[in-house]
């Protein structure tokens, strides 16, 4: 691949902030090999550490409000909302009826966020997942909160599932002063998988077609009013006029997508989409929306999927001289560097350092809700952890997981965010020596774990609703205490086994070393 260069330093500055954030795949219940519909979320955000959240069903009196907190300031309180009389329990983003709602940040016109908004993106998630039942009505009720409430972030996208649908819906707001927003929701075909990253991906809306599409009244009229777009509705793009994109803002996104459709279907073909990806827009400006895989989707895909930093494909991230000495696929945190007065970027993969948790979230119809719907957590990095099962139907959070021992800028073993981090930050320096250790233990848990879900479902079933709840609770306790015991055993093993460095660096930066060197270490006579 032609080296490729930064337009303009100030566009990498404007965009690297929305490409902390985040990576969804959606899966069909067709494209699965199991007939599950599944979606998986990396949460991306440099300084957030990650806990597992939950909120109990309960009844409410008539005319409770709820507070509304921001949710990087939980001090701050917005505004409040009318409750509901019943909700439902919520464990992660996920409710006991196994509907999962997830997200991304595209960010998309600043002109349009609205700082008098109530509500932010992880509040109407809440709230919608305490209110509904299944993935087509938390689109329209998420919808109908932010145009009572309003909104006060920029663009977001959403993945929007329950164990017969997965939609993909994006919204930005309408400036300050004006409540609501515009949005558009697709359903993501049976047959198919989806996935965004930090881009808005939704163009064309099917406008005519009521089952599969749903969308705000005015998403044209509004962009008509405000100059973003003066064509015809069957040409309107919802991307092309709430985020209009430059080359640094979809090269530090879209790939991400393109590797992960990479995997599943002919790789000769996402290869010809690498005119997009080098900024070749007059040849081509998108990736498809979505793809019909050339085989159902395993969950240990989707895993693997969410572990991608673009291996085997013209982005190697282990393949130039960046990777180090140790062939790393990690880079220290800023996005871009100078040489010589000109400006460059530096990939930014599905899987990376910055990852508060990890979800694979797996929803199956043909299973009690309690048990059918799992949560596959952990907290960091998803290429450094072990997914934990975590079942929809439980009412106790393992402590491992829970937000007291997992606070910023405070290390506790107890944690599973601390705990994680701290053999994370061991290998990332030392990939190619240290990751066989990790991707062992990672294997031996994620396979025992796999195979203990059949009498699991097995006994679940047999139980009553109460029954379930006890047991379910006591399995995820167990799988997570599991973890930490064979986490904390592996810390010690890296630091007993790779005291002082032993080994050597790979070849490619000997031989890069020796170029750059020239006779200075050359051996006389060679």
């Amino acid at each position: 691949m032609k080296k490729l260069l930064v337009p303009a330093l100030l566009g990498l500055l404007f965009w690297a902030g929305r490409a902390d954030a985040c990576t969804n795949i959606l899966v069909g219940k067709k494209a699965s090999a199991d007939g599950s519909v599944m979606c998986s979320y990396n949460c991306d955000t440099f300084g957030y550490s990650g806990w597992l959240t939950s909120s109990p069903a309960g009844r409410h009196a008539p005319g409770e409000k709820i507070a509304i907190r921001h949710f990087w300031h939980p001090g701050e309180i917005r505004g409040y909302v009318d409750q509901v009389e019943y909700t439902y329990n919520v464990v992660g983003y996920m409710n006991e009826h196994q509907l999962t709602i997830l997200e991304t940040t595209f960010g998309g016109r600043e002109e349009l966020v609205n700082p008098e908004g109530i509500l932010g993106y992880d509040n109407v998630m809440q709230l919608a997942l305490q209110r509904c039942k299944t993935a087509r009505e938390a689109v329209l009720v998420m919808a109908d909160l932010l145009n009572t409430y309003g909104y006060y972030e920029s663009g977001e996208t959403f993945s929007v599932c329950d164990p017969e649908e997965a939609w993909i819906m994006e919204i930005i707001g309408k400036g300050p002063g004006r409540k609501g927003v515009v949005w558009a929701a697709l359903r993501v075909p049976d047959d198919a998988i989806c996935a965004h990253a930090n881009q808005s991906r939704i163009r064309q809306i099917p406008f005519q077609d009521k089952e599969n599409c749903l969308y705000s009244k005015d998403v044209v009229s509004f962009a008509r009013e405000m100059g973003y777009f003066s064509g015809k509705d069957a040409d309107f793009s919802f991307r092309d006029a709430y985020c209009p994109f430059d080359f640094v803002h979809m090269r530090l996104c879209e790939p991400r997508v393109w590797s992960i459709f990479r995997h599943h279907t002919d790789p000769a073909y996402m290869d010809s989409f690498m005119p997009y990806l080098e900024g070749r827009f007059d040849e081509c400006d998108a990736l498809p929306l979505w793809i019909k895989p050339e085989k159902p989707l395993t969950l240990q895909d989707v895993m693997a999927d969410m572990r991608d930093h673009y291996e085997g494909t013209p982005l190697d991230m282990t393949a130039d001289v960046m990777a180090g000495p140790w062939s790393s696929p990690y880079r220290p945190r800023a996005k871009s560097f100078t040489s010589e007065g000109k400006q460059y970027f530096r990939e930014r993969p599905v899987s990376t350092q910055q990852a508060g948790f990890a979800v694979v979230a797996q929803l199956r119809s043909w299973l009690p809700d309690a048990v059918g719907g799992v949560y596959w957590f952990n907290c960091d990095d998803p290429s450094m952890i072990a997914y934990v099962p975590v079942y929809c139907g439980i009412t106790e959070i393992p402590s491992a997981f829970d937000a007291q021992h997992n606070l910023d800028g405070k290390f506790n073993e107890e944690g599973a965010y601390w705990l994680c981090n701290w053999v994370s930050n061991m290998v990332y320096p030392r990939w190619s020596a240290l990751v066989g250790d990790l991707k062992a233990a990672r294997q031996e848990l994620e396979d025992f774990y796999a195979a203990d879900q059949k009498a699991v479902e097995e006994t679940a079933v047999t139980m009553t609703p109460e029954e379930r709840v006890t047991f379910l609770n006591g399995k995820t306790k167990a799988y997570t205490e599991q973890m930490m015991t064979r986490w904390s055993r592996l810390a010690r093993e890296l630091i007993v086994k790779y005291n002082d460095q032993p080994g050597s660096y790979d070849q490619p930066f000997w031989d890069a070393v020796a170029r750059d060197t020239g006779e200075r270490y050359l051996v006389p006579g060679q």
